[in-house]
């Protein structure tokens, strides 16, 4: 397993802060590229962008910084989490990183999902009825572009294409991910498609997914195909010690927490929650040694190819997420390759 594990990191591109108050949405944009270049430099397989439309998030378009950051580097793996793809164009999405793959063979990925925010949907003239058969067909479509020379398609929301080839062609694979936050349907429908899994596991003990791998294997069993990679997204920060992770952490997690809540009607996230899931849930926030003992048990509990850790989560100060990058790269995931190698989880 660790020979094939791969470790990633997230961001939404969350509007950060420094000494003087907010950071620009430009200059965290510029903030996140020297981001993914620290998280090349520091052993990280994979540097994951979210796609949002808010102002809380400064990342609305992945594809500029990936080509800037695939173009600076030689080795780290650079994609979406996620591309929504329901209210976007599968043509160009598959155009834009079939460009990608031109620039850095085999390393730009694309992870679709139905996203966690609408805002998207008014934005581009979509409507929120169809969210459901917005994305089946969307993900029908670009599945084939990805797969087959001459495509052939008719939807309620594409173009009549016949026999049809999309330009440039990918001179390497561009794996396509499918991101699910809860529905067996989902996956079952990446195991039918031929797409990796990823979880998002945002809260509560990571081992309840177990039945999802489990029904993922199943599916892949039943349709007579190889098991594909699973991987789990999950949000964290490594500092220091246990103790300053969690004070550094909290208070832009919180501040995240209730900027999104007032849409949903969360209540305001308390101190004891917040420790609760640390020490039970999905939140891996501590020192190296702890972190990594976390992730190598969800590593081995949910026997995953990748772990993609969200570091970036409201406005935290921008240096303590450059730290936490370093941090994630030269001690946890060393510890948890480690961990795994003994048996020691």
């Amino acid at each position: 397993m660790t020979n094939t594990l791969e470790f990633g990191l997230d961001t939404f591109g969350d509007i950060t802060r420094d000494d003087t108050g907010p950071r620009s949405g430009a200059q965290v944009i510029r903030d996140t590229l020297a981001e993914g270049i620290l998280a090349d430099q520091t052993g990280v397989d994979y540097f994951g962008l979210g796609e949002h439309h808010r102002p809380d998030f400064a990342i609305s378009s992945t594809e500029p910084i990936l080509g800037a950051l695939l173009g600076q580097t030689a080795r780290i793996k650079g994609g979406t989490s996620v591309t929504v793809l329901s209210s976007d164009d599968p043509i160009r999405v598959f155009q834009r990183f079939a460009t990608l793959n031109a620039i850095a063979p085999g390393r730009a990925e694309i992870t679709i999902g139905r996203g966690s925010f609408t805002e998207s949907f008014p934005l581009f003239g979509y409507d929120m009825a169809d969210y459901e058969e917005l994305f089946r067909e969307k993900s029908d479509l670009l599945h084939r572009l990805l797969t087959e020379e001459k495509v052939s398609f008719e939807g309620k929301f594409s173009p009549k294409l016949s026999n049809v080839t999309v330009y440039p062609r990918p001179e390497a694979p561009i794996t396509l991910w499918r991101g699910v936050g809860g529905s067996p349907q989902s996956v079952v429908e990446a195991a039918m498609n031929a797409m990796p899994l990823m979880l998002a596991i945002i809260g509560g003990d990571p081992a309840r997914f177990a039945p999802f791998v489990d029904l993922y294997k199943r599916a892949h069993e039943q349709l007579g195909t190889a098991m594909l990679p699973v991987g789990v997204h999950s949000p964290g920060h490594v500092g220091p010690t246990d103790a300053e992770a969690r004070e550094e952490f909290f208070k832009g997690y919180a501040k995240m927490h209730e900027m999104v809540g007032r849409a949903r009607g969360w209540g305001r996230l308390s101190r004891a929650a917040f420790d609760a899931e640390i020490e039970q849930g999905s939140l891996y926030i501590g020192s190296p040694e702890t972190v990594a003992r976390k992730i190598a048990r969800t590593v081995k509990v949910l026997n995953l190819s990748r772990f993609t850790l969200k570091y970036s989560s409201g406005p935290q100060d921008y240096r303590t997420n450059l730290r936490n990058i370093e941090l994630y790269g030269t001690k946890v995931i060393p510890m948890v390759r480690e961990l795994l190698a003994t048996e020691t989880v």
